[in-house]
């Protein structure tokens, strides 16, 4: 309503109030101001309390090194310039693992930051970077809605502020596995960690100070004993040797029961841990909502417990859920944005909403998109623990420690152990513990 409605209102109201002399008193209760409201995108920072810690202990992930064993980082998306957080020193560098083995040391860092697939760069930027909208630059991010007729729809959202992750000041090193369609082989993960090994030369001195493996692939029992894969071994190897190692739990929690009465029933599905998520020493990671995660609990997909052998997995969880992180890549043609998903006809067809280049000649166009799944609650968990390291630097090294700890100050969702573990990540009680 105008201010002038609401005068009109107010002043019939009054008359009428009057006229029946205080019997029947004012049918307006209160006149509030209709806000203008945004979309807050930042919701799970503060749901693993990773924003509490940052201006309590200026957690910011200083001084760490985390490596991402994935599709590849993006180097070129303005999520990573702020803090420098692809460029390191050497002995360390970008890899690429996907290729024929014989490319030079150059050739193989710049394709390990080139990220077609963009797996590697939406989990990269939930762990570190940052990026504020200043002086023209603008944020805008690819969500996923579904429309009155409950079919799944993209658009695009501006006028988001600032994008960041857990540990913001956090240097990656991008360790590209899977190739630019996301595929790869197991053998090509376990390069990548007994690389990591010759760079901490196997332990004498940590380089790198933890691993996010958000790839994996369904456990064998015909090939290993649950846990005790190649690449499962490898990882437990890795952490004995000074490395924190997050992997994710799976997206394999949902399946279907047989029933005698209805025949197939979905139903959340155990038994479901993805390796390297097996792995004993390993932080393995499922899924909950962003922001709520006490009344939604564990997300229906995220792969459950307990492993083949009878342990406890996931150890943790985290938020997995329509997560807003970098979109590698350049955008298409007047400004469309490059979705996952959206086929040539939806886009014709408008699902996929245009969007002006920033202003300025000198304007920066920072594009963020929305995805799901244990792949995205595993950096997560890898962005609150290398803020921990920031600030409890005596803990490097020490990455069993580290699990105890973050397991034993995790927010009991009072759900299932083998669907939440111990419970949601809490950087901030972490903290405090030690």
């Amino acid at each position: 309503m105008s201010g002038k409605n609401i005068r009109e209102l107010a002043r019939r109201n009054e008359k009428e109030r009057q006229g029946k002399r205080g019997a029947g008193g004012s049918a307006i209760y209160r006149i509030w101001l209709d806000h203008e409201v945004s979309r807050f995108t930042n919701q799970s920072l503060s749901t693993v309390k990773a924003d509490a810690a940052r201006n309590a202990f200026g957690a910011l992930g200083k001084g760490i090194v985390w490596a991402v064993v994935d599709t590849g980082v993006d180097r070129d998306h303005p999520h990573f310039d702020l803090h420098k957080n692809l460029d390191i020193d050497a002995p360390l560098r970008h890899r690429d693992f996907t290729g024929t083995g014989r490319e030079t040391d150059d050739k193989s860092a710049k394709q390990a930051c080139t990220a077609k697939a963009g797996h590697g760069t939406h989990v990269a930027g939930i762990i570190a970077g940052k990026f504020q909208a200043s002086n023209g630059n603008r944020i805008i991010a690819t969500v996923r809605q579904r429309n009155e007729s409950g079919v799944p729809t993209t658009e695009t959202i501006e006028g988001i502020k600032e994008m960041s992750g857990m540990a913001p000041e956090c240097k990656i090193l991008s360790l590209k596995v899977l190739d630019d369609e996301g595929k790869g082989l197991s053998s090509s993960l376990i390069a990548a960690l007994e690389y990591i090994q010759d760079l901490n030369g196997n332990g004498r001195r940590i380089r790198i100070h933890g691993v996010n493996m958000s790839v994996g692939y369904d456990f064998e029992p015909e090939w290993f004993a649950c846990g005790q894969s190649p690449l499962c071994v490898e990882v437990d190897r890795l952490v004995r040797s000074g490395v924190v190692v997050v992997v994710a739990a799976g997206n394999t929690g949902y399946g279907y029961n047989q029933s005698l009465a209805r025949g197939p029933v979905a139903a959340g599905q155990d038994l479901t841990i993805n390796d390297p998520g097996n792995a004993d020493l390993a932080i393995t990671v499922g899924s909950t909502h962003r922001d709520m995660p006490h009344i939604y609990g564990v997300s229906y997909f995220s792969s459950k417990g307990p492993t083949g052998d009878g342990r406890l997995k996931p150890d943790i969880v985290a938020p997995g859920e329509k997560i807003i992180s970098c979109q590698s890549g350049q955008a298409g043609a007047e400004g469309e944005v490059a979705s996952p998903g959206a086929s040539k006809s939806a886009r014709r067809a408008g699902e996929v909403r245009r969007t002006k280049p920033p202003a300025g000649p000198d304007a920066i166009c920072a594009r963020y998109k929305e995805d799901s799944g244990t792949s995205m609650a595993a950096p997560h968990v890898s962005g609150v623990i290398a803020a921990f390291l920031s600030v409890r630097r005596e803990f490097i090294g020490k990455p069993e420690a580290v699990k105890d700890i973050f397991l034993s100050t995790a927010t009991d969702l009072k759900r299932t152990v083998y669907f939440q573990g111990k419970g949601l990540v809490d950087l901030m009680r972490a903290i405090q513990s030690v």
